[in-house]
């Protein structure tokens, strides 16, 4: 793939002016086009781009660019993304051959970052801060500041550490600069600074920095020492990227799929669970087939086949919606998860006894027969109960094994309540057949 000048140019400005859509365009391209723009652009600008594209597709361009230039893209990435991208490369040796061209200094901290475990306090930080140890003069801090200032721009907060390197308290700006200049910073510094734990879960994170208006959030060891930092805002915007790659996983489209990734990513990402939704589909019409005797003498029950796995699908997936939720804020401690489950179970009978009258009289108003509307209360009741046992019990179940409870629930989900109405409602039709057949 050759470039013109004019071209090269252009990709530039692009990759200047808007790294996020730079990155959403190289999405679209397949690998060999991405590699190619990549080539034509500087590993600082490329950077720009990295910081935005999704981690497996970015490992997979690393690793087809020349290793000097996938490591000064590395350089320049922050340590967070950096250590995503090293992450999503299986061959440890790969890594290290990369890790060992990159900044000594950003090689170090993304060897650290990718010690903790995923969806931690640690994976999410910033080794990078302004800390001063608690014995130096306000003089002194005002010219370290400066310093810091003039090489690296703004920052949120000044933290103050013991000579242990372990976090005592954090400073206020008004509070140094209107100091006297021989006093120590740690008379002036508010102790017990609010912090959370390397190994703490990102959801207690969330809930434990949700309620607090902090720009960024101090992060220590088991030890108290301060080992980095998470904004407030790129906390909640993962949370946020989280929760819309569950939504996706619940239907069956990959976590990691843009509306910008290519066809060839996109069908790899969604093939496997439309077969998998394929297989599942002929379970439920092996129902059917079993009563098509009947269905066949009366065709009004083909009718109201849709209603009542419909109703249950609904009431499903809003079992399904709370439960997802409850795990995901860490509101669900399993000794009490066979409590929601029958609680579910109570909500899909009350909610089955009212939409399943209500479906039940019209039936009978419209076809005239009330054995018919016995029927389909009958069946939608018993759907909704298994959808609501099924809606909170699927997530729950995907948990205690390890697995993410949004991975697909959805289809799981909807094979049961499918399964289960289509044989309740020609099951019960087939009971009461002598008074529906004229």
């Amino acid at each position: 793939m050759s470039l013109s000048q004019s071209s090269i140019a252009m990709i530039k400005k692009f990759f200047e002016l808007d790294p996020v859509d730079a990155a959403h365009s190289l999405e679209s391209l397949n690998q060999e086009e991405a590699v190619s723009i990549l080539k034509t652009v500087s590993p600082e600008l490329a950077s720009r781009a990295f910081d935005s594209l999704e981690p497996r597709f970015a490992s997979s361009l690393t690793l087809e660019l020349p290793p000097k230039i996938a490591a000064k893209i590395l350089s320049a990435m922050s340590v967070t993304r950096a250590a995503s991208l090293l992450l999503c490369i299986q061959r440890e040796d790969e890594r290290e051959q990369l890790l060992e061209q990159t900044d000594p200094v950003q090689a170090d901290q993304i060897r650290k970052l990718i010690t903790y475990p995923e969806d931690t306090a640690g994976r999410m930080m910033t080794p990078q801060f302004f800390a001063l140890p608690s014995r130096v003069k306000v003089q002194d801090a005002i010219k370290s500041l400066r310093s810091h200032a003039q090489k690296k721009g703004q920052l949120s907060y000044i933290y103050v550490t013991d000579e242990h390197h372990r976090l005592k308290g954090v400073l206020n700006m008004r509070d140094l600069l209107l100091a006297d200049e021989k006093v120590a910073i740690e008379s002036i510094m508010i102790a017990d600074v609010f912090h959370v734990e390397a190994g703490m879960d990102r959801e207690q994170v969330v809930q434990a920095v949700g309620h607090r208006s902090f720009l960024a959030v101090p992060v220590v060891d088991r030890v108290g020492h301060l080992v980095g930092t998470i904004r407030t805002d790129e906390l909640l915007s993962s949370v946020q990227e989280e929760a819309t790659e569950d939504m996706q996983k619940m239907f069956g489209a990959g976590g990691d799929e843009h509306v910008s990734s290519s066809v060839s990513f996109s069908m790899k990402k969604r093939l496997p669970w439309l077969h998998i939704n394929l297989i599942t589909a002929f379970a439920a019409v092996t129902v059917i087939a079993l009563f098509q005797d009947m269905i066949a003498q009366m065709t009004v029950l083909a009718v109201f086949l849709p209603v009542v796995a419909s109703q249950g699908g609904n009431a499903g997936a809003q079992a399904l919606a709370v439960v997802i939720r409850g795990l995901v804020l860490r509101e669900i401690d399993p000794k009490f998860a066979r409590r929601i489950i029958l609680k579910e179970g109570l909500m899909g009978l009350a909610n089955g006894l009212f939409i399943g009258s209500a479906a039940g009289a019209v039936a009978w108003l419209w076809n005239r027969n009330v054995f018919l509307g016995v029927v389909i209360a009958l069946a939608m009741m018993v759907n909704m109960i298994a959808a609501g046992i099924s809606g909170a019990a699927i997530p729950i179940i995907m948990k205690s094994f390890g697995k993410d409870p949004a991975q697909s629930s959805n289809i799981i989900l909807t094979t049961v309540t499918d399964v289960v109405g289509f044989f309740s409602f020609l099951g019960f039709a087939l009971l009461f057949r002598p008074y529906l057949v004229p």
